[in-house]
């Protein structure tokens, strides 16, 4: 199996700590955010990894190298000056990761979701983990009703946790469901949730509701917080 990190965000809120460092490369626990990834992708039987890259991106591979040491081939994908956002992102790493359903999670969070317990076939176009809406969300994302799928009404309203499971097949038709778009470098630049909440429509999206540990490491005091807590040994 295959997963696709994010890593490609300016880090504008996480400034000055993301001057000089891309936001996945700062450190909590002793070791940067990403590597807390990488080793559960390891541990979760994947074996290839890319991770898409803008500010800084010459830090991920001197800092991360080739990936030998978890056992993974890492691939460290340029987008540009200009991160693509997340729909652009994912459209621009498709050529790496193929055909396979791959497992996508975001660089700048933290959580102790176990990425095996994740399925390898979703039952439609992707999988997503939500969590409870933390204190800085002013509302949800995303609601899980009681067969198992993501609607985009509903109560309780949760969080997507930048974590799941995602079929190629997801970005099909896209540039008709998203419509205008930017194209930095000649790179369609578009995010992915209208994607996600049409085919929501369709029925064909799950998910599920992780209720363990999760941070949105958006700012220095998250950050901070984070290290705290790791420090302190839970995990």
């Amino acid at each position: 199996m295959k997963a696709l990190i994010f890593a490609a965000g300016l880090g504008e809120r996480m400034r000055p700590l993301t001057t000089h460092t891309p936001k996945p490369l700062l450190e909590a626990g002793g070791k940067p955010l990403i590597e807390w990834h990488l080793e559960k992708l390891a541990a979760a039987g994947v074996h290839e990894v890319v991770v898409n890259t803008s500010w800084l991106a010459g830090q991920f591979p001197a800092v991360l190298g080739d990936g030998r040491r978890w056992g993974l081939r890492l691939h460290c994908l340029y987008e540009g000056d200009t991160p693509l956002e997340t729909g652009g992102g994912m459209l621009n790493a498709l050529p790496l990761l193929g055909d396979a359903p791959f497992l996508l999670v975001n660089g700048d969070v933290w959580t102790d979701h176990d990425f095996r317990t994740l399925p390898r076939e979703p039952r439609g176009l992707a999988h997503l983990v939500l969590v409870d809406r933390p204190p800085q969300a002013a509302r949800g994302d995303f609601a899980l009703d009681a067969d198992g799928l993501v609607r985009e009404t509903g109560r309780p309203l949760l969080t997507y946790a930048g974590l799941g499971i995602f079929r190629p097949r997801l970005l099909d038709d896209w540039a008709t469901i998203i419509g205008a778009h930017d194209r930095p470098g000649g790179k369609p630049r578009f995010r992915l949730p209208p994607l996600l909440t049409a085919r929501m429509a369709e029925g064909l999206i799950s998910g599920e509701h992780h209720r363990g540990r999760w941070t949105d490491v958006g700012t220095p005091q998250r950050l901070a917080e984070l290290d705290a807590w790791l420090a302190r040994g839970p995990a």
